[in-house]
C-alpha cells in the first residue's frame, strides 16, 4: 500500500503569502529511499528537514526557546541570546532573533565546518570558536563558555538547548504529528540520532503515545558516550573521545534526552556515516550532512533485520550537505582523515606527469664503459640506468654504486658495464597501480621498467613513488 505524503496540510502550503519566514518552518517532505534500499523489502523514508528555511531540523526550536524566555520575563527588548552550538541550533536561533530584533553570540567547537561559522556570521551573530578536545566541565568547553558569556553579558539569556524543555516540546508539537500524518499512522520505526536529544525525545514520545508498539532506534557516533549510557542504564560512566560527525553524540548526558523513550541504540563509525551521506546525495539526490548518513546507515540495518514489507521506517535527515562542502564532500579532506581510500594512481598516469624533456627510458648498452654510464646519468640527471640488449633489460647500474667503486679504483672507469652491472630491473605493466609496485622497490632495486602494449613506456623510481605518497 502506498503512503501518500501530500496531506491536506502540506498541499495547502505556499498557496498563500506568509507573514514572515518563521511560518515556513515545518511540514518538511517525507521522501522514500529507493536506490540505497535495493534488495530490502522494508520501506524506508527520509524526513527531509533540510527543507526548513535554515536548512536543518534545529529551525523548529529557535522561536519556541525565545518565546519561552520572553514569557518568563528573562528576555527583554534589545537583549542578547547566547548559546553553545554545533551550528544548526545557532542558525535556528539567529533566524528567530532576526525577526524579533535580538543580538546573538554563539560558541562552537573547532571541529565544526567553516561553512557553519560563515553562515552564522551572515545572520549577524558573533561566533567564538572553542577547542573540541577538552572535558565537558572545562572552562573552554563550548557549553561552559556560553554559560559564562550569558552570565557576564547584561540583558542576555542562555538558550540552553541541552536542558531547555522548549526543545523536545517543539518536536512533540510538530515533528511527531507531521510524521504520524504523513505515514497515515503506519510508521513502525522512527530512526534518529541524539545531540541534545530534543528530536528523539519529543517526536519519540508523541509517536509512542499514538502507537505504543512503535520502536525508536537511535544511532550514536563512535566516540560518543550516549549509546553506552543507554546500554548500561546509566550504571557506567564512559569517557568520550573525539569524532568527526557533527551535531550528534555527546560527552555527557543532556537533560533534554529521555533515554526511556529509546528502544535500541546502534553505534556507527565516522567512515560509515560519511559514506552513506555521500550515497544519499549521489544516488537519491538528497544533499545531506554526516548525521543524516549515520541515521540512514542505522535505518538500513533495521530494515534488513526486520525484512517486513508492511513495516514503515522513517529516518530523520537532519540538515543540508551545504554545511559540509569543505569536509565530508571534499575528497581531499576525506583522504586526509582516512575516510576514503586514496585514488589508485596507475603507472601510466604517473609516467604522464613526468618531465617531458627527459627521454622515457634512459638506458645504456652492456658494452659501454662505466665512464660513459656516469656521464649519461649526469647529462639526464638520473641516478640509475637499465642495461639493455635490444628490448630486453639484462642488468642495471646506479650512480652511488659506480661512484663509490670508481673512487676506490679509478681503473674501473674504463671497465665494461657487463662486467660490473647489477640485476635487471623488474618489468611491470602500465595498468598496475603505484601502490602495487611500491613493495618491489628497495635500495638494491631502485626502479621498475614499465611496459605498455608490449613495449617499454618508461621507468618509475623509488623517488617517483615517494613523491606520490608525500603528495597524499
Amino acid at each position: 500500500m502506498t503512503i501518500h505524503s501530500d496531506s491536506l496540510t502540506s498541499i495547502e502550503r505556499n498557496r498563500r503569502p506568509y507573514d514572515d519566514v518563521m511560518a515556513t518552518i515545518g511540514w518538511t517532505p517525507l521522501i522514500r529511499l529507493n536506490k540505497i534500499t535495493r534488495g530490502i523489502r522494508t520501506r524506508v523514508y527520509g524526513k527531509a528537514e533540510f527543507f526548513n528555511p535554515g536548512g536543518s531540523v534545529k529551525d523548529r526550536i529557535g522561536m519556541p526557546i525565545i518565546e519561552r524566555a520572553e514569557r518568563e520575563g528573562r528576555l527583554k527588548p534589545g537583549g542578547t541570546i547566547v548559546e553553545g552550538t554545533s551550528g544548526n541550533t545557532g542558525v535556528g536561533l539567529a533566524i528567530a532573533a532576526a525577526i524579533k530584533g535580538y543580538r546573538c553570540i554563539f560558541t562552537m567547537p573547532d571541529k565544526m565546518s567553516q561553512e557553519k561559522v560563515r553562515l552564522l556570521k551572515a545572520f549577524g551573530a558573533d561566533v567564538i570558536i572553542t577547542p573540541t578536545a577538552v572535558p565537558p566541565d572545562h572552562p573552554d568547553n563550548y557549553v561552559m563558555m556560553a554559560k559564562r558569556i550569558a552570565e557576564e553579558t547584561p540583558n542576555a539569556i542562555l538558550a540552553n538547548q541541552f536542558y531547555n524543555e522548549a526543545n523536545p516540546e517543539a518536536h512533540y508539537a510538530t515533528t511527531g504529528p507531521e510524521i504520524w500524518e504523513q505515514t497515515e499512522g503506519r510508521i513502525t520505526h522512527f530512526v534518529s540520532s541524539a545531540g541534545t536529544g530534543g528530536t528523539t525525545t519529543g517526536a519519540g514520545r508523541y509517536l509512542k503515545e499514538k502507537n505504543p508498539k512503535l520502536q525508536v532506534v537511535v544511532g550514536d557516533p563512535v566516540g560518543s558516550i550516549l549509546a553506552e549510557l543507554w546500554r548500561s542504564k546509566g550504571q557506567t560512566k564512559p569517557e568520550g573521545v573525539p569524532y568527526k560527525v557533527e551535531g550528534v553524540g555527546q560527552d555527557k548526558l543532556p537533560g533534554t534526552l529521555d533515554l526511556s523513550v529509546i528502544d535500541e541504540y546502534q553505534t556507527v563509525s565516522d567512515r560509515d556515516s560519511f559514506a552513506m551521506a555521500r550515497r544519499l546525495t549521489r544516488e537519491e539526490g538528497l544533499f545531506v550532512g554526516g548525521s543524516s548518513g549515520l541515521i540512514v546507515h542505522v535505518a538500513l540495518n533495521v530494515a534488513r533485520r526486520i525484512d517486513d514489507p508492511n513495516a514503515v521506517i522513517v529516518a530523520l535527515l537532519c540538515d543540508t550537505g551545504e554545511r559540509y562542502l569543505s569536509k565530508l564532500y571534499s575528497d581531499e579532506w576525506m583522504r586526509e582523515n582516512q575516510m576514503m581510500e586514496p585514488d589508485k594512481l596507475t603507472l601510466q598516469s604517473l609516467l604522464a606527469r613526468k618531465d617531458g624533456d627527459t627521454p622515457s627510458v634512459v638506458s645504456i648498452a652492456s658494452g659501454a664503459t662505466v665512464r660513459q654510464a656516469l656521464r649519461l646519468m649526469t647529462l639526464h640527471d638520473v641516478s640509475q640506468l637499465p642495461v639493455m640488449d635490444g628490448d630486453s633489460c639484462v642488468g642495471s647500474v646506479s650512480d652511488w654504486s659506480l661512484s663509490a667503486r670508481s673512487l676506490e679504483n679509478t681503473k674501473l672507469l674504463d671497465a665494461t658495464i657487463s662486467d660490473i652491472m647489477d640485476a635487471p630491473f623488474p618489468v611491470v605493466e602500465s595498468t598496475q597501480s603505484v601502490d602495487a609496485i611500491a613493495k618491489l622497490l628497495s635500495k638494491a632495486n631502485p626502479a621498475v621498467l614499465v611496459r605498455s602494449g608490449g613495449r617499454l613506456a618508461g621507468i618509475v623510481t623509488r623517488s617517483d613513488v615517494l613523491q606520490v605518497m608525500m603528495a597524499r
